[in-house]
């Protein structure tokens, strides 16, 4: 996702290097996502009996987006060499702690890069190329509310998103199309297959029409142990696709999560954006999931959200969804306060704003 950003020259570095002589030129850049609402579903989970708790009205974080700040850095190293960096970390607007990341203090991206003419080489921790390649054209943007976002945390919660021990590439834009893959190493000594991930992703990007596919791999173990845990084995397979008429952008997607011993989930999505002013936004989206291994567990879940663009940092929002569980499927309505639902129809609305530095 976009964010608007402040970049701090490292003006302390370039003046202690002055008196050395020729230097690569650099910047470092703060960044981050501000982002609270208040939360109200008709029913909510009860941990313990698994039944409905009851309504629930809260103060919740990141109600659109994650909630988020990072320095992220580029140094020019000459004939279209850079080198790069970025530390990212999730954080709760509601207490201060840590969210929307693996548990740690930079939980969400960690990373050095080389990029130029051939692409671009990351290692470190970093989202996998299944991950974006679903964000690139899931219809509600990745929203924290009623998005694939939801439903990707749902089905594997953060593994596939934050990838540690991981190295990637992708390659530069060749008539439209662009590739990305992705190694993360589990680390255990005489195992090489415990907490081993792998991903990649195609893409094809041509004025409005953009397609996207993408594929995980990953298992169980490693070294790589977080406090959110992030290596549940899973095979995850999609591809999407969102062409854009004018100030309208259609988009549909199919994504499959087979999880090691349990269910086989193939979630279909559809959605409209409409851009109907420079202030103002609105969209929609449908996801359907129905388990592959029992057809009796299936949900349906919907959504009409919209966006009042205060400035080009501050937005106010609304959003309002519904979602239907049958069987053991136990969807829920948004990533941070009702992950997962119970059985039967959820009403959910949520009221929120962001603000993007």
């Amino acid at each position: 996702m976009s964010k608007f950003r402040k970049v701090v020259p490292i003006s302390g570095l370039v003046a202690a290097l002055a008196s050395m002589g020729a230097h690569a030129q650099g910047s470092i850049t703060l960044y981050g996502i501000a982002d609270s609402a208040l939360l109200f579903t008709n029913k909510s989970l009860d941990a313990q009996t698994g039944g409905n708790a009851g309504k629930r009205f809260a103060l919740v974080d990141s109600g659109l987006s994650p909630s988020q700040f990072g320095l992220t850095g580029t140094e020019d190293l000459g004939a279209g060499l850079k080198a790069k960096f970025k530390l990212e970390s999730g954080i709760s607007m509601v207490n201060g702690g840590f969210n929307d990341s693996n548990g740690n203090l930079f939980g969400r991206q960690a990373w050095l890069a080389l990029s130029g003419t051939f692409g671009e080489l990351k290692a470190g921790l970093q989202f996998s190329p299944f991950f974006t390649a679903i964000h690139a054209t899931d219809t509600r943007g990745y929203s924290n509310f009623v998005s694939g976002l939801v439903t990707y945390a749902d089905n594997v919660f953060v593994t596939g998103a934050f990838n540690a021990n991981a190295v990637s590439y992708t390659s530069p834009e060749l008539a439209g199309f662009q590739g990305s893959a992705m190694l993360a190493l589990g680390g255990q000594a005489g195992d090489f297959q415990a907490g081993r991930q792998y991903s990649a992703s195609l893409q094809y990007h041509n004025g409005p029409l953009l397609v996207d596919a993408g594929f995980y791999d990953g298992n169980a173990g490693g070294t790589a142990q977080t406090p959110v845990p992030s290596t549940q084995a899973f095979v995850g397979r999609m591809i999407g696709i969102s062409y854009s008429f004018g100030t309208v952008t259609a988009s549909a997607a199919v994504v499959n999560y087979k999880v090691s011993n349990s269910f086989n989930d193939y979630v279909y999505s559809a959605g409209l954006r409409y851009q109907v002013a420079p202030q103002l936004a609105l969209d929609s989206g449908i996801y359907v999931t129905v388990d592959r291994n029992d057809h009796a567990n299936r949900s349906v879940m919907g959504a009409f959200g919209a966006q009042y663009f205060l400035s080009k940092r501050t937005t106010l929002y609304g959003q309002v969804g519904v979602v239907d569980n049958h069987g053991r499927m136990n969807t829920g309505l948004t990533v941070n306060g009702a992950l997962f639902g119970v059985s039967g129809t959820t009403v959910g609305s949520n009221v929120g704003i962001r603000h993007l530095f």
